[in-house]
């Protein structure tokens, strides 16, 4: 037997980044799992998840539901404002054409004019209430001035001054309503943030050379993260009503189908004063459902994630 095959043959030990990686996920499945299980726990907000998922699916699968052709004018399949019956359950607009239909179409335009609003808007408020939380000199104060001026001023007035001057599409509509609402979440922002700037590991990192973005973007965001995460849930109910409004006002973009946009159509068609309820009830009824779901499961998430608010189950 040689001397060789007298050493024993030691295994290498894992990367030690790889078993990093490995616990950083596990660490994130658990808190995932944690989250969920506190979720459930809120009735209100499982029905409000439950109301986002059965729209959500309507509005993805609106052409297997109603077919491409049921906005069309000219090839609208009844007469003029008709009154519910078997074939059109919710009755049919001025031109023929089922208002069902056009509710399940309208569900993707508020829809995704809501989700993308809402991420414009709290992105440029957690910018904002980042650098004004974290710097301390005269540039955060004019950060908060603006921040103040926008807070005062009516939103929904600066969203139709900015789609009255820009021209009328879906995109606009977005542009106005980003940046007319994002005071209120830089000020929740910036109060989170003078709280975790004043923890002690904040001040290690700094003594360990850690410049401002590393602290900013690697203490701070990951502990504002979840004051965000609640409050884009209920921007995301006041973007849609909004829309709605930019919408019923002539506003929004008159080649799309909007609930908004159906409610502006029946007051011109004189639906209101004729009576014509199921021309207006149907994307009114939409539009309170949709904010409602939103805030439940705004209201839910914000309780999981600050147990000491007391929101009621």
């Amino acid at each position: 037997m040689t001397a060789e095959t007298d050493i024993p043959q030691l295994t290498p030990p894992p990367p030690v980044h790889k078993n990093a990686k490995a616990l950083a996920r596990a660490r994130q499945r658990a808190s995932a799992a944690r989250f969920w299980r506190e979720y459930r726990t809120h009735r209100s907000g499982l029905w409000g998840l439950a109301g986002l998922i059965l729209i959500g699916l309507i509005a993805l699968c609106a052409p297997l539901l109603v077919g491409a052709d049921s906005q069309s004018v000219t090839d609208a399949p009844g007469g003029p404002l008709g009154e519910p019956s078997a074939e059109f359950p919710l009755g049919t607009d001025q031109f023929g054409r089922s208002v069902l239909a056009l509710l399940v179409w309208g569900a993707r335009v508020s829809l995704t004019v809501g989700l993308l609003a809402a991420f414009l808007s709290v992105a440029i408020g957690t910018v904002v209430g980042i650098v004004a939380g974290h710097f301390c000199g005269w540039y955060a104060t004019v950060l908060m001035r603006v921040t103040d001026w926008f807070l005062v001023m009516p939103t929904l007035v600066l969203a139709i001054a900015l789609a009255t001057v820009m021209s009328r599409s879906i995109w606009t509509v977005i542009l106005a309503i980003g940046v007319t609402t994002w005071p209120t979440t830089a000020r929740l922002v910036r109060a989170q943030t003078l709280a975790v700037e004043s923890r002690p590991y904040i001040e290690r990192a700094r003594a360990l050379g850690g410049g401002h973005g590393h602290v900013m973007r690697r203490h701070v965001l990951p502990n504002v993260m979840p004051l965000v995460l609640a409050q884009t849930t209920l921007v995301i109910s006041g973007a849609i009503l909004t829309e709605a409004t930019l919408a019923f006002l002539g506003l929004g973009d008159p080649t799309i189908t909007s609930w908004g946009g159906m409610l502006q159509d029946a007051r011109e068609a004189g639906a209101v004063s004729a009576g014509d309820w199921w021309y207006l009830a149907p994307p009114g009824l939409a539009i309170a459902l949709v904010a409602l779901s939103f805030t439940l499961c705004g209201r839910a998430v914000e309780s999981v994630l600050n147990p000491k608010l007391g929101v009621a189950r």
